[in-house]
């Protein structure tokens, strides 16, 4: 903690601590002011409490003033009480109000009394003083101005006594004085030991709650990052369904986040003439204008409220009528196809070539969801989804191609001409589907702010870029943080801390926790709460050396000078000491390990000081009542001071006023619940009652050394009834013993009070810290979700920072392998009907293959140097060397700069076995065809509201030739790359040149298995299509002529498992359409 800035120089002499900021320590003063406010009702409890001892105890012979001066007194504690519950600005004033009245009635109490010393009501003023400094709401120099004051005017009130009851003050008035200051002042700073450590354990509580504050507005700050990014790919729905299932064990199934949704448009647009551009621009300049291209896109979908799938390449496209359903989804399709071909004019502008869009749109059932375990991306698999994109391939550039299903979704708002898309496209005519080109709008589009293609526009011409009126800001990024008007950290901090605890009721929420003795309900709450961490650990040891002083004062005057009691005074001293002296090394052990210290070493320290106190002061009464009744059975004169070895002892009652400084000293114990305090403040009352017990002549008053009020005539005034009297002295000699059971109820409240602060700041701590796990935990679902859509370090870009969708992000990679992995007969093996429950079924096989494809990532083997980067229908595709970490060394040699490659292709071995384990538990013939490249590729991020990541490049279009142009069953690689993995004893058989788009004729390869290490030592040189020898051969994973024979696939029906199909076979149905264009 540091100084509060603007202390004066003087006040940082008595206050050494305080907050830097003005505006928190202003904060943190409301806070406790409120709180200490609570002590006043305390204060005037033991008020009434005092007044209910002085009727039992008038203490002198005038009743009417005694019991006139308890009615008074009574009367005023009831008054400020009142006026405290009623009248909230005045408690402030009540509390110096509550202080005057409450040393008005004790002193005057005092100023009536005499015994056997000048001390009456001295245990009475010694809690007053404790109260005054531990817990009252004033300043500490008013604290010290208020406990000064009262001393003094006690002390005064005790030399009025002895004037008015002496000839001249002796000695021992003296040393009876000394005896009285050296108590109130060792029990006032006990009160100010115990202010010191609440204050302390206050302003920690108030730091560790606005860390807390501050880490959970940090947390919820990165989760609404995280928040906006995740529902940006994918729709919310989906990701609070994964967000409440994370972690979860389905023992069937691999979770499948899929749902069919019927009366869906599906839109595919595609940008016809990309391909001629592509030749023109680098790959990081044709990314950027697709980022830019479909950022705008982005936001024409929001405008029409479709929901955006996914980008292929130059492909985009979505749908609308799902996940939310809505009557007019196929009049937006067409309104947001209309809109691309206008947006496309950015393209030609920038590019300066005559590029142009073609969109196709279908309206049918799809199921919509995503596969897998990681880099989860939303799509749609159905019938209707495949002919959507082939609505879109069978168009015209500069056109929206419709199907008539869609048409009769439209409500005659579009006027539209026949377009003979069956004629070119056979699986439309297979489908018998006819479809329509849109020739203009009729009825314009009306849902934003902004009016779609006018009447006429829908064929082209100079009306102006329908997307040129959108404003471009940096908010419309879905990574930057959305708020206008961001309010300062700090003051959302102060809101937040004075919300929760200025404005915050905290008793009502403890009542709710809590028991009649404040334990709380839960016993893992009260465990955690006994073992907290203690920020006042050696204040256990000030209570014993404050009272030392106060204690050896009384070896001056209240006691003979007898071995014995200097004995026990001896054995005190050494034994606190000792105890006190070992629990500090024990502290400072724990602290030079920084280990935590248990709680119950203080507890146990605290208890023995207590328990030698209490013990001392018992033994000194015990030994003055044996003294007493030894001069009692001699039958000497009372006057008698001593008799052979028996010696008097003149001040007895200063152990009592001892015994409840002790119990004061009590109340700083801890972990202890309230109702085991009760329990040690009654038996050290009830053990000062035991020396009594024992020897009742230590109670029978004395001529020559008390002053019984009701025996003699002292203070006396007006005479009553001697049996009243007899009756008053009776309870007058047991006066001391009766103050300490009502000082253990006054404690007992006050304690009630402390406690209950303590616990109140404990279950702060607690929601404080669950809230913010919560929020973590959040964070953590959020983060989780999020790297299983961007890989960690493209999020951590995006997260915590403003991004325009111009700010492209992209990565270029010298040395990146690549691969493309997929089923071929997995189309053969799809259907839509019943049995598969329209498809889901054979969606939930595929769900298993590509989860199982995923937990291979999570192998320490390839989890460093490989990602999945999507897949597309029932095809894998994966990538090597995209660690931005990664740093290479031009000397670095081939099979260290390509190691990754070669774990690519291992990869690629394994998941032909995985998918070898699941056709032998599910009755299937599933094969793989794969195809591996490696080389430079472009990576990034395309479109800043929904980001989508990929990769691009000559290098990935060459893998993915390699897969389609292969044979099921085989990798198939170019000679370049077919080079290097020789170097890591992979040997390959020659296919010979196979023509790839873009890139001519290739000699390619297929792998054949890897040689063991030392047949790879001894190839140093040598071609492809080296003999195996004795090498290793590779694992097939099926035979692929089965499927040119038509074996039939095994569907799994809905609720059962893959591992355990029984051979329900499903006739093979359509092709699955999520395709790839």
């Amino acid at each position: 903690m540091e100084k509060a800035a603007g202390d004066t120089p003087w006040l940082r002499c008595i206050l050494r601590w305080g907050f830097i900021d003005s505006e928190e320590e202003r904060l943190y003063a409301s806070y406790t002011q409120r709180q200490k406010e609570r002590a006043v009702p305390r204060m005037l409890a033991i008020g009434i409490l005092l007044q209910l001892f002085a009727v039992l105890v008038p203490g002198e012979r005038d009743l009417s003033f005694a019991y006139g001066s308890v009615i008074i007194g009574i009367a005023c504690n009831t008054l400020l009480a009142g006026l405290y519950a009623l009248y909230r600005p005045v408690r402030t004033l009540l509390a110096h109000v509550t202080v005057v009245v409450l040393w008005a009635q004790l002193l005057v109490g005092a100023s009536r009394r005499i015994g056997d010393s000048y001390n009456e009501l001295l245990g009475w003023a010694a809690i007053v003083q404790y109260f005054t400094a531990a817990a009252l709401p004033f300043h500490p120099m008013i604290q010290i101005f208020y406990n000064l004051v009262s001393f003094i005017a006690y002390i005064f009130v005790q030399y009025y006594n002895a004037l008015t009851c002496e000839t001249y003050v002796t000695l021992d008035f003296t040393y009876q004085q000394l005896a009285n200051s050296v108590l109130l002042l060792s029990t006032a700073m006990m009160g100010a030991t115990a202010f010191v450590a609440g204050e302390r354990q206050q302003r920690f509580s108030f730091q560790e709650t606005k860390r807390s504050l501050r880490d959970k507005l940090t947390i919820e700050q990165q989760s609404k990052e995280q928040e906006r990014l995740l529902l940006s790919v994918l729709p919310e729905h989906v990701a609070v369904q994964m967000r409440q299932e994370l972690g979860l064990i389905d023992t069937q199934f691999k979770k499948i986040y899929m749902s069919r949704h019927e009366n869906v448009s599906i839109l595919y647009a595609d940008i016809v003439g990309f391909t001629a551009i592509s030749s023109t621009y680098s790959a990081q300049d044709l990314v950027a204008i697709l980022n830019e291209l479909f950022a705008r896109f982005d936001r024409l979908s929001e405008k029409y409220q479709q929901l955006r799938i996914k980008i292929l390449g130059d492909c985009y496209y979505c749908i609308s009528g799902a996940p939310v359903e809505r009557p007019d989804h196929a009049v937006l399709c067409v309104h947001m196809g209309l809109s691309m071909v206008k947006a496309i004019k950015y393209v030609q502008q920038t590019t300066n070539s005559p590029v142009d869009m073609r969109v196709g749109i279908h309206t049918g059932a799809v199921l919509a969801g995503v596969l897998g375990q990681r880099q989860w991306q939303f799509d749609v698999y159905s019938r209707d989804v495949e002919l959507a994109n082939k609505m879109e391939s069978s168009g015209m550039a500069g056109r929206v191609h419709i199907s008539e299903v869609t048409l009769s979704f439209l409500n005659d708002e579009f006027e539209v001409e026949p377009a003979h898309g069956e004629r070119r496209e056979e699986m439309l005519r297979q489908a018998g589907i006819k479809t329509y080109f849109i020739v203009r709008v009729l009825k314009p589009y009306q849902g934003g702010e902004e009016k779609s293609a006018q009447e006429g526009e829908a064929e082209g011409g100079d009306a102006a870029d329908t997307l040129s009126d959108l404003k471009d800001d940096d908010d419309d990024s879905v990574m930057s943080p959305q708020d206008e008007h961001k309010v300062n950290e700090e003051s959302k901090i102060h809101h937040m801390l004075e919300e929760e605890l200025v404005n915050r009721d905290d008793d009502k929420e403890l009542a709710d926790a809590t028991t009649m003795c404040l334990t709380f309900k839960s016993p893992e709450v009260e465990h955690a709460y006994a073992r907290r961490d203690d920020q006042t650990l050696l204040t256990v040891s000030a209570p014993p050396f404050l009272l030392l002083p106060a204690v050896v004062s009384l070896t001056c005057f209240a006691v003979p000078l007898e071995w014995s009691l200097h004995a026990v005074f001896l054995t005190l001293i050494l034994e606190t000491g000792l105890i006190n002296v070992i629990y500090y090394a024990c502290f400072k052990y724990a602290q030079y390990k920084k280990k935590p210290v248990n709680p119950y070493w203080k507890l146990t320290c605290g208890v023995f000081s207590i328990v030698m106190f209490v013990a001392a002061n018992i033994a000194h009464l015990i030994i003055c009542g044996n003294f007493e009744t030894l001069l009692h059975d001699d039958g000497l004169r009372e006057d008698a001071s001593a008799h052979g070895a028996a010696l008097r002892c003149r001040h007895p009652s200063y152990y009592y006023h001892v015994g409840a400084s002790a119990l004061c000293a009590a109340l700083s114990l801890s972990p202890l619940s309230g109702c085991a305090r009760a329990l040690l403040l009654l038996a050290i009352a009830g053990a000062h009652a035991v020396p009594a017990a024992l020897y009742p002549a230590l109670l029978t008053p004395r001529p020559s050394l008390d002053r019984d009020p009701y025996r003699h005539p002292f203070n006396a005034t007006t005479d009553y009834d001697e049996e009243i009297f007899y009756i008053l002295g009776e309870i007058h000699s047991a006066r001391n013993i009766i103050m300490l059971f009502f000082i253990v109820i006054a404690l007992l409240i006050f304690n009630r009070y402390t406690e209950a602060l303590d616990r109140a700041r404990h279950s702060r701590g607690e929601r404080m810290r669950a809230q913010a796990e919560q929020a973590a935990d959040l964070r953590r679902r959020n983060l989780t979700l999020i790297h299983n859509v961007l890989p960690p370090h493209v999020a951590r870009h995006f997260m915590g920072a403003r991004h325009h969708h111009r700010d492209l992000y992209s990565q270029s990679y010298a040395e990146v392998g690549v691969l493309f992995a997929s089923m071929p007969n997995f189309t053969e093996f799809y259907s839509e009907e019943t049995v598969n429950n329209q498809g889901l079924e054979c969606l939930r096989f595929l769900n298993e293959v590509i989860s199982d494809f995923d937990l291979l990532l999570e192998n320490a083997k390839f989890s460093n140097d490989i990602i999945k980067i999507k897949t597309i229908s029932s095809t894998y595709m994966a990538a090597s060397g995209l660690n931005p970490t990664r740093q290479m060394q031009p000397s670095d040699g081939i099979t260290v700069r390509w190691a990754h490659l070669a774990c690519l292709v291992e990869f690629a071995l394994e998941l032909q076995r995985v998918l070898a384990a699941i056709n032998e538990q599910s009755f299937n013939h599933f094969v793989l065809r794969m195809g591996v490249n490696h080389g430079p590729i472009t990576a990034g991020v395309i479109g800043a509201r929904k980001p989508h990541y990929d990769i691009w490049g000559n290098t990935v279009n060459v893998a993915s030739r390699m897969e389609s142009t292969g044979k099921a069953g085989c990798i198939q690689v170019t000679e370049e790359t077919c080079q290097i993995l020789e170097k890591f004893g992979y040997y390959f058989e020659q296919r010979g040149l196979v023509t790839v788009k873009g890139k001519g004729q290739l000699m390619t390869y297929y792998l054949q298995g890897k040689r063991d290490v030392c047949e790879t030592d001894k190839l140093e040189e040598g071609g492809c299509a080296a003999s195996a020898g004795d090498a290793q051969p590779l694992l097939a994973n099926g035979d692929a002529s089965a499927v040119s024979h038509g074996e039939d696939l095994v569907a799994v029906p809905h609720g059962r498992s893959p591992r355990h199909a029984d051979s329900a076979t499903i006739e093979a149905g359509q092709p699955l359409l999520a395709a790839q264009p």
